[in-house]
């Protein structure tokens, strides 16, 4: 790998996304923004873009391993950043929406093993990231959480993702009610492919399962991965429509009251008081 490209793929420990590649041709992806809990907002989006796009130009990447630093490993989209998106048109609030959907597709579609590492809480948008990956592990800790309309939201862009994994039944319920959810649970819907007991389980468990993978000829998983992706394909209409939609919802007098109301840590106008 050549020396430009090792700055363009490293980050100072301040910065919000990490990314490394070590000598086998692994590379690490790190959400790193711990005292937001790891929410992503339009800046850290565009630097996993930038991430993803540099890592799929290097021929030597083998996998690629998302994690998160902190007790958390994502309270998925920064709230402060969907409010704040009231104030622009609707042309730059379609075009911000379309980064977030273009960052999962190209985590969906990146052309080496993913495999997505999670401890602690992953809600709403966070969810859209873990099922774009191929494998994911999970701490027996760890709660899920569709959390979207509990404040006026919809699960728009992480939709079709979500819903080739755990199919429209089981969205149906999780979607529609942002219940929690443990690990366990988890892996009996498809969103993980294995639970383990703390961190250090997951630090050895994974590294198993990337022994596999580096043993295995390149060029053929990365075929076989695009045939998966070929056999159950995601129309291309529901990039672009879901985009919209949570564009559109977010901006609605429900969205903003809800956003308004988790900010100021109070109960949004639709909860009475005998809820």
């Amino acid at each position: 790998m050549s020396t430009l490209a090792n700055k363009q793929l490293h980050k100072n420990n301040d910065d919000d996304i990490l990314c490394h590649v070590d000598e086998h041709g692994l590379a690490t992806i790190t959400l790193n923004r711990t005292k937001k809990h790891n929410a992503f907002n339009a800046d850290c989006i565009a630097t996993l873009r930038q991430f993803l796009e540099a890592l799929n130009k290097q021929r030597d990447i083998k996998a690629l391993v998302l994690q998160a630093n902190g007790k958390f490993f994502s309270a998925g989209a920064d709230l402060e950043w969907m409010q704040s998106m009231v104030n622009q048109s609707k042309s730059e609030n379609n075009a911000d929406a379309e980064q977030l959907s273009a960052l999962l597709r190209d985590l969906d579609t990146f052309p080496h093993p993913t495999l997505a590492l999670v401890q602690g809480s992953a809600f709403g948008g966070a969810l859209g990231l873990i099922c774009c990956c191929d494998i994911v592990m999970a701490q027996q800790d760890s709660i899920f959480c569709f959390s979207e309309v509990k404040i006026g939201l919809v699960p728009a862009t992480i939709a079709p993702y979500v819903i080739r994994v755990i199919g429209q039944r089981q969205a149906r319920r999780y979607m529609l009610t942002a219940e929690t959810f443990d690990a366990a649970t988890s892996l009996q819907l498809g969103i993980v492919h294995s639970v383990v007991a703390d961190a250090l389980a997951l630090k050895v468990q994974s590294q198993n399962l990337i022994m596999h993978i580096l043993l295995n000829a390149p060029v053929a998983v990365s075929i076989a991965k695009q045939l998966c992706l070929d056999c159950d394909p995601i129309p291309e209409r529901l990039y672009s429509f879901t985009s919209e939609l949570i564009a559109r919802v977010r901006t609605s007098p429900e969205g903003q009251e809800g956003l308004t109301a988790f900010i100021d840590k109070r109960q949004p106008t639709w909860v009475t008081k005998d809820e």
